[in-house]
């Protein structure tokens, strides 16, 4: 077995592979389904950084907004993203 072995990153292919659209349209999917299973008044969205993609799912409205104070309706979604 090899005991001198020597990795290099390419980091400008790192780079591009985490902000690729694949990886954006997988985030975003993540992102809606969350947003789907948390219920009306999520809203998702996506963006590209300036080292990767990344989405978030925030509560668009009052309503929304309260039912994640009071019943943790966002948070106890996320799983739908896995």
């Amino acid at each position: 077995m090899a005991k001198n072995v020597k990795v290099t990153v390419d980091r400008k292919a790192v780079t591009a592979l985490l902000k690729s659209p694949a990886v954006q349209a997988d985030l975003l999917a993540r992102a809606r389904r969350i947003a789907s299973a948390a219920g009306p008044g999520m809203e998702a969205s996506s963006m590209v950084g300036r080292t990767r993609a990344r989405a978030s799912v925030i509560t668009a409205t009052p309503e929304a907004m309260l039912a994640e104070a009071k019943t943790r309706r966002l948070s106890s979604s996320l799983q739908a993203g896995a």
